[in-house]
């Protein structure tokens, strides 16, 4: 058994010889050569890396209780190790550092899964480019989940201006529709509690405009049909690892997070709008949905775009995921709209319009 294991796992490892132009390792306390990852709905697994970095790629069978197991190491030192919860056939995907000066991708299938080995192979298709295709996998319930920028891209999808309304709702019953009971939508408001995040003109706090604002935009998107779950719903304090870790859980469809901006109150003069994603195209997507409805009822501030941001919420979470910020509260024209319940409210309006056009257009 011990020698038929050693042979399967060097032969995934084989390939990538084959199809890799190979260098000397990293120094061992170098950042990790991982870059971005994706493991898509076909059943392909996606990399990118340090240019010509040399990975190897391992293979166990299940064994133990546990699922058929393939992993890659790489070169240099992982930061964070995580885990993220996987769909259909995929049990769990793990990133670990199995020894100091480097870093694991571990894919776990769930029992039953078989896979041939030989058929296996890890393709370096650019200098910094790899692909495995899980050949024999079945995809059903397989969704796309990943982190980080496979494509390097720095600009977000725009939506075609023929399918979104270029006017945001002024009452709830303007706003799109989607089919019923079938979305998950994670709602976080930022800060809350002893944290009250930015704090702007005539004491003006951003925690209070974005309970506001999320408490009203979930109420509304509920009244859509759509299963919101909120981070918080109170003045209460939470962590960012456990909004991450009950977004990721609950197997949503999208999360919003929703949050005001700030610069010194000596510089009243910058205002503006801006929506961030992490590298998903899904999420640039659903980010340009929110920051175009926003804009709508907001009119004479600037902005400020659709913007890639390493912000922790957008990056540890495991579906399309986007960071809006409303206004400042810090400027001469955002804030006293801010302040205004009526503005709020029209930024709810706008917010869930954005939401439901997202899931409308994009997510089939």
């Amino acid at each position: 058994m011990a020698a038929m294991r050693s042979r399967r796992l060097a032969l995934l490892a084989l390939v990538v010889v084959q199809f890799s132009t190979l260098i000397s390792a990293l120094p061992a306390r170098a950042a990790s050569a991982l870059a971005a990852w994706a493991l898509t709905e076909d059943g392909k697994l996606q990399l990118r890396t340090s240019r010509n970095a040399s990975l190897q790629a391992f293979f166990q069978k299940a064994s133990d209780g546990r699922g058929t197991r393939v992993w890659i190491d790489f070169p240099g030192e992982l930061r964070f190790p995580r885990k993220l919860t996987g769909r259909g056939p995929v049990k769990e995907v793990r990133l670990g550092k199995p020894n100091p000066g480097s870093t694991r991708l571990v894919i776990e299938f769930r029992p039953g899964v078989n896979l041939d080995p030989s058929q296996l192979k890890l393709r370096g298709t650019a200098p910094d480019r790899w692909e495995l295709a899980f050949k024999g996998l079945q995809t059903r319930d397989l969704v796309d989940m990943g982190e980080g920028d496979l494509t390097a891209r720095t600009t977000a999808w725009r939506p075609p201006n023929r399918n979104v309304p270029n006017t945001a709702p002024v009452n709830p019953a303007g706003l799109p529709t989607v089919a019923r009971n079938r979305y998950r939508v994670v709602i976080d408001p930022g800060h809350g509690g002893p944290d009250p995040g930015a704090v702007g003109i005539g004491g003006l706090r951003e925690t209070d405009v974005v309970l506001d604002v999320s408490l009203q935009v979930a109420a509304l998107l509920r009244a859509r049909g759509v299963d919101v779950r909120m981070t918080r719903t109170s003045e209460i304090d939470v962590d960012l690892p456990p909004r991450v870790s009950l977004a990721n859980r609950s197997g949503a469809t999208a999360l919003v997070s929703i949050h005001a901006n700030a610069l010194s109150m000596n510089r009243p003069d910058v205002n503006g709008i801006e929506t961030f994603y992490f590298s998903d195209p899904r999420s640039g997507r659903l980010a340009s949905y929110l920051q175009q409805q926003m804009m709508v009822v907001s009119p004479g501030t600037p902005d400020r775009g659709v913007r890639r941001g390493r912000f922790f919420v957008i990056r540890r979470s495991t579906m399309p995921s986007a960071l809006v910020e409303m206004g400042f509260v810090t400027g001469k024209i955002d804030a006293p709209r801010l302040a205004r319940a009526d503005h709020r409210r029209r930024l709810s309006l706008a917010l869930a319009a954005g939401i439901l056009n997202y899931l409308k257009f994009e997510v089939r």
